[in-house]
């Protein structure tokens, strides 16, 4: 399983510190950007899940593209 944590800079280090000590969890940072770009691609899967449920409405790819 994978977590992704946010956490206050003033208490990140002794976080990582404790989850470190434990022999079964991996500790990975990721820079900002990229914690910004995972959460963005998050909401783009939960909102194409809204669109094939009904209970989002999307719009042609061709009316973005123009709009370029």
């Amino acid at each position: 399983m994978k977590v992704l944590l946010d956490i206050q800079d003033n208490k990140a280090n002794h976080l990582l510190e404790v989850l470190k000590g434990l022999s079964y969890v991996k500790v990975k940072t990721i820079s900002e950007e990229k914690a910004l770009l995972m959460e963005e691609i998050k909401e783009a899967v939960d909102n194409l899940a809204l669109v094939r449920e009904g209970k989002l409405k999307a719009r042609p790819a061709k009316d973005l593209l123009n709009e370029l």
